[in-house]
């Protein structure tokens, strides 16, 4: 589902909604800034040339409103609150899914997982790099004047995992002692370790009944993915409050701020954008001319279109047929085709991987903290497997930058001032996504994979147009298998 795409002529698009959020934001934290702003307020002079008793009365409305718009901003602070407690078990849910419903062939899982793994290294450490350079949270900290504030559970949280490093000690602390806690803490690798081990034994089970004749595991499997839905319903209703989010977090931060905070924003989509370019424009490129032996110019013709679709519609899984008939287009076989843009489309995430990479330290520079060794590499691991377990979703970088962020143990109060830009980020990451899909379909079929029955790729997750172009009948409208 995609908020982007929507009928002309019936409905604003979600675009055009947190445009006009920002506009309508800025004007109305603009007029309280001048009643709470720096003394002498702009209102406190216009109210002084008013006669008699109507300055004071004017001028106390005027504060009122200034006060009443300071408290707007916990619109983004109840979003990032709704989207951080249905994002733990969104993973959940979508990885035991993703073990009942798939099953490739060993050689063209190692194929697709090595090339993928070493494009998803490389963008998280053209992240992180990017932003130890950089250093793009300091504009926002001398911008906004955070200087270390934030909640103190979190901060303490932090300084707890400022310790030397000890990595496999780090790993160990995330095995779940019990399968609540994950949860009350968003720790995303807890997360996912039950999620693996609940997966793997439904998937044993399912296996053995399929040998035995039996069908009890249907009900199950219908289950988790009916439930896997509902989240992701649940997610789009709070997403599609993103708009008013972004109106009270402008209204508030101008209104006490001004525009200076947004200053450091710019910074921050910069560098995003930059390394974006750089995995896309150098690294991408590399694979097309050394490996694939093709030509840029041939890839690109190929692939315009699903790049051009993935930087409208905001979604990678939206652009899906798209990309299929792009692949076609261009002579990848329907295996390597239905492998890296179905299977693999939740595993090439790049765009993702980037993105949290740089926002993860760009947040910890915004308070004046330092990120350890340590907690780098928790944090990159973090940001792949949640990148995994959530690929596809709308605005999937935010929601798994959200628990990346509890993971690692720093406040997510910056999470709604990066709302209002992150409408346009996000079709960055998921052109960068589609691009990931057609670049590992052409490089497998240049190694070369062994042919897969359609019915064992999954698609479930999928619209229902690209059902039909991997060869396999889209799901009824009751939700029953063909």
């Amino acid at each position: 589902m995609d908020q982007a795409d929507t009928p002309p002529g019936r409905r604003v698009s979600f675009v055009t909604c947190i445009l006009l959020a920002m506009a309508a934001g800025a004007l109305l934290g603009q007029f309280a800034h001048a009643a709470i702003g720096p003394d002498p307020t702009l209102a406190e002079r216009l109210a002084g040339r008013l006669p008699g008793s109507i300055g004071p009365g004017v001028l106390h409305a005027w504060q009122s409103l200034g006060r009443f718009t300071a408290t707007l901003g916990y619109l983004g602070s109840l979003v990032v609150d709704l989207i951080k407690g249905l994002a733990g078990p969104l993973l959940f849910f979508a990885v035991v899914d993703a073990f009942l419903r798939t099953r490739v062939r060993g050689r063209n899982a190692a194929l697709m997982l090595g090339i993928s793994g070493i494009n998803a290294a490389i963008a998280v450490v053209i992240g992180l790099t990017l932003s130890n350079v950089i250093r793009p949270g300091r504009f926002l900290r001398q911008s906004a004047g955070l200087g270390g504030q934030g909640d103190a559970a979190d901060l303490e949280r932090f300084a707890v995992g400022s310790r030397p490093l000890d990595f496999l000690r780090d790993l160990l602390g995330f095995v779940p002692t019990n399968p609540v806690q994950p949860f009350l803490e968003s720790s995303i690798l807890s997360i996912v370790i039950l999620a693996v081990l609940g997966g793997m034994a439904l998937r044993r089970v399912k296996d053995d009944q399929i040998r035995d004749g039996l069908e009890q595991y249907r009900g199950v499997e219908d289950a988790v993915a009916v439930l896997y839905r509902a989240i992701e319903v649940a997610l789009s209703w709070v997403i599609a409050l993103v708009p008013l989010a972004v109106f009270g977090v402008v209204a508030r931060t101008v209104a006490e701020q001004g525009f200076e905070p947004f200053l450091g924003l710019f910074a921050y989509v910069g560098v995003a954008v930059l390394g974006l370019a750089i995995q896309v424009g150098i690294v991408y490129q590399a694979w097309v001319i050394l490996a694939a032996r093709m030509s840029v110019r041939q890839f690109w013709s190929g692939a315009k279109e699903a790049v051009a679709y993935a930087l409208g519609a905001s979604s990678s899984l939206a652009t899906l047929p798209v990309t299929l008939r792009c692949l076609d287009r261009m002579g990848a076989s329907p295996t390597a085709a239905r492998l890296s843009a179905c299977v693999g489309t939740n595993f090439n995430n790049d765009g993702i991987l980037l993105y949290e990479a740089m926002a993860v330290l760009f947040v910890a520079q915004a308070y004046g903290l330092d990120l350890s060794i340590g907690q780098q590499l928790v944090a990159a691991l973090s940001c792949v497997v949640a990148g995994i377990g959530i690929a596809g979703v709308p605005e999937a970088g935010l929601i798994s930058l959200a628990l990346v962020l509890s993971t690692v143990g720093l406040p997510l109060e910056l999470l709604p001032l990066l709302l209002t830009v992150d409408w346009a980020l996000s079709r960055c990451r998921a052109m960068t996504n589609v691009v990931a899909d057609i670049l590992v379909a052409v490089l497998l079929d240049r190694i070369g994979v062994e042919s897969e029955e359609p019915a064992t790729l999954d698609t479930s997750t999928a619209p229902p147009e690209s059902a039909r172009l991997v060869g396999r009948p889209p799901a009824t409208p009751g939700g029953d298998r063909p």
